[in-house]
C-alpha cells in the first residue's frame, strides 16, 4: 500500500470498511476521515452482514479473505436481498479468474493489494457517483461515451461501433489513464467464451479504424507487453 498526496475533498460519504488486517484498515480509515468522510469498521463477514442489515452506506470496501464469511459470499448475500450499495473489493488475488469471480459475486470494482490509497479514493468517488446516477457519461479528451445509451462521440461526431467494439472502448475508458491487459479486454468482449487468440487483435484493429482513422490523432495506444490504453491527448496520425 502506498500513501500519496490527497486530491481535493469531495462530497462527504459514509463508508464501511470490512477488513481483518487491523493495521491496513486503520490506514484506510485515517485516509478517508482526513478527507472528511465517515467510516464504520468491522473485521469479519458475519459482522458486515449484520451491520448492513441495519445501516445504509454510500460505498463498501470489502476484503475477499475474511473470517467466518468471506467477502465473495458477503457480496452475494447482499445482492440476493436487493442491497445495491456499491462494493469495492480489496483482494490480494490478481489473476483474471479471481477478478471475474469477484465481479460475478456482486462487486462493482476491485483493487489489488498492495494498493495506493489515492487510487482507492478515486475508485470510491466513481462508485459513489454511479449509485446516484451522476456518472452517465465519460469524457476523455475529444472522446465522449454516453454509458446509459451505449453511444460514442469524438469531436462531436458519433461513431458507430459493434457491441464488441462498445464493450472494448467502455473498458478502456473506465480504466483511463491506466492500461488494460489483453485478458481483461478479452473477457469484456466475450466473457467466458473467447474465440481464437488473435481475435482481440482483429477487434482492436477495427476499433482503432473507427475511433482514430477519421481524425488527425490517435487516442488508442498499444502498451508493449501489457495491453492498451486511452490517451486524453492523442498522438498525431501519420
Amino acid at each position: 500500500m502506498t500513501k500519496q498526496s490527497k486530491p481535493s475533498s469531495s462530497t462527504p460519504l459514509r463508508l464501511l470498511i470490512v477488513e481483518d488486517d487491523v493495521a491496513l484498515a486503520n490506514s484506510i480509515i485515517e485516509w478517508f476521515e482526513l478527507d472528511g468522510h465517515s467510516c464504520d469498521y468491522v473485521a469479519d463477514g458475519k459482522a458486515a452482514i449484520s451491520l448492513l442489515s441495519r445501516v445504509d452506506f454510500d460505498v463498501i470496501l470489502l476484503d475477499v479473505s475474511l473470517p467466518y464469511i468471506d467477502g465473495l459470499e458477503v457480496a452475494r448475500r447482499l445482492r440476493q436481498v436487493g442491497n445495491s450499495t456499491p462494493i469495492l473489493m480489496l483482494t490480494a488475488r490478481d489473476a483474471i479468474e479471481d477478478r471475474v469471480t469477484g465481479l460475478d459475486s456482486g462487486a462493482d470494482d476491485y483493487v489489488v493489494k498492495p494498493f495506493a490509497l489515492i487510487e482507492v479514493s478515486a475508485r470510491v468517488r466513481v462508485l459513489s457517483k454511479r449509485r446516484t446516477g451522476e456518472v452517465q457519461r465519460l469524457s476523455i479528451g475529444s472522446l465522449e461515451l454516453l454509458l446509459d445509451e451505449h453511444r460514442v462521440f469524438r469531436e462531436g461526431q458519433e461513431i458507430d461501433l459493434s457491441p464488441i467494439g462498445w464493450r472494448l472502448i467502455e473498458t478502456l475508458a473506465r480504466s483511463c489513464p491506466n492500461s488494460v491487459d489483453r485478458e481483461t479486454l478479452s473477457f469484456a468482449a466475450w466473457h467466458d467464451e473467447p474465440p481464437e487468440t488473435n481475435n482481440l487483435k482483429v477487434q482492436m484493429f477495427k476499433l482503432r479504424k473507427a475511433i482514430d482513422k477519421p481524425f488527425k490523432s490517435s487516442v488508442i495506444e498499444t502498451v508493449k507487453g501489457r495491453g492498451y490504453r486511452l490517451l486524453a491527448k492523442g498522438t498525431p496520425n501519420d
